[in-house]
């Protein structure tokens, strides 16, 4: 479990298996893209990666496509009709009835019955076509450049045509063994206005629902690829991308510029929330590191987060902020994340995801499926 629990948060940390023995795997990739979910009664105890509210619905998913939920605030869940068996990283619904769900082997779902049966939008082949067509186009800008650059402008704009080439010959090579790349995050603005990220700096927009996507990845200060792991709106309208080595990205324009922000910590960033206050960011990763901005990323603060555990999720309500991880860490904040008390649950499985049931009560998501605790994180059973 904790192989798969991991391959969540650190992207394509396990697709060095896949790239040894193309064939196979991409058959294999191809059979579980291709093959529906298979019913259980114990996908609410099988590892699970995220959950969201759809109206008053809760909505989890997990490892094998499987996609459950629940009407009675996480006592009792029904397992939902999903076309894939891939493991589902992130789940956003931007309404009542509409939500996604991407994962493993680039697949994006949907769902317009808020979250009872789900339909592919698109998978990684797809994906890797749009990066490609992408890349091809800035190749081609970039060769009208050279031809008009002179001296050491065109020696340098030839080594960045040299890096382009590179990088398509690699799309090129990942497209012929099959969709191997993951979706980490989805970002719903709206019905309409949406976002995926994911391995190797994949960043997708669509503007119609997800019928159609477009590559967006070269708005990222990202030349070396790295993964991108999670996506949020904050409190103002702001948006916020963190991932591999220290990577913050920051949009004021609905995400149709970014800019890269330097933070304090060289190492990776698993999840990014708001704190409910305009433009304030919290951003957490490996070790517990847990860091906040009051100003869009400009400057960080470092925050005692009280464990060692990697952070991968949580929410903000209020002024109360949850933040779950590794280990069975649950932290809590009661005062906008100036500070946090921590709780290490006593099974020690990683917690995944984590929304407010009833009262102050916690619905968590993780290694051991869907669990309701007390405001700490303490099983209520």
């Amino acid at each position: 479990m904790a192989t798969s629990l991991m391959c969540k948060s650190l992207g394509a940390a396990c697709l060095g298996l896949s790239m040894a023995c193309a064939s196979p795997v991409a058959l294999a990739l191809a059979d579980v893209i291709e093959t529906p979910a298979r019913a259980t009664d114990l996908a609410p105890e099988n590892l699970l990666t995220d959950v969201d509210r759809a109206g008053d619905r809760m909505v989890a998913i997990g490892e094998r496509g499987h996609i459950i939920f629940s009407d009675d605030q996480g006592q009792s869940w029904t397992q939902a009709e999903v076309p894939v068996s891939v493991t589902l990283t992130s789940l956003d619904f931007a309404s009542e009835t509409h939500g996604w769900a991407v994962g493993h082997s680039g697949v994006v779902l949907h769902s317009d019955d808020a979250g009872e049966s789900w339909e592919v939008q698109i998978t990684g082949i797809e994906a890797a076509e749009l990066a490609i067509e992408s890349q091809e186009e800035a190749i081609a800008e970039m060769e009208e450049k050279v031809e008009a650059a002179t001296g050491d402008e065109k020696a340098d704009l030839e080594w960045a045509l040299d890096d382009l080439y590179f990088a398509l010959e690699n799309m090129q090579a990942d497209l012929d063994i099959g969709p191997v790349n993951p979706f980490l995050d989805v970002l719903f603005l709206s019905e309409q206005n949406g976002f995926v990220i994911g391995a190797y700096g994949m960043l997708f927009h669509t503007s119609d629902g997800g019928e159609t996507w477009s590559d967006w990845s070269p708005k990222l200060d990202n030349s070396q690829n790295f993964h991108l792991n999670a996506i949020t709106e904050i409190t103002g309208g702001a948006l916020a991308i963190v991932g591999e080595a220290g990577q913050i990205h920051v949009s004021v324009d609905g995400g149709q510029s970014w800019e890269r922000r330097e933070g304090p910590y060289p190492g990776s960033l698993f999840g990014v929330i708001g704190t409910g206050r305009i433009n304030e960011i919290l951003a957490f990763g490996l070790r517990g590191t847990l860091m906040l901005s009051t100003d869009l990323g400009r400057s960080w603060s470092m925050i005692t987060s009280g464990t060692t555990a990697t952070l991968t999720d949580g929410f903000s309500e209020d002024d109360r902020i949850v933040l779950v991880g590794t280990n069975g860490a649950v932290l809590v904040s009661g005062n906008g994340g100036e500070t946090f008390r921590s709780y290490i649950r006593g099974d020690r499985l990683g917690v995944m995801s984590a929304m407010p049931a009833s009262g102050m009560d916690l619905l968590l998501v993780g290694e051991g499926g869907a669990e309701l605790t007390d405001a700490k994180g303490k099983n209520l059973k």
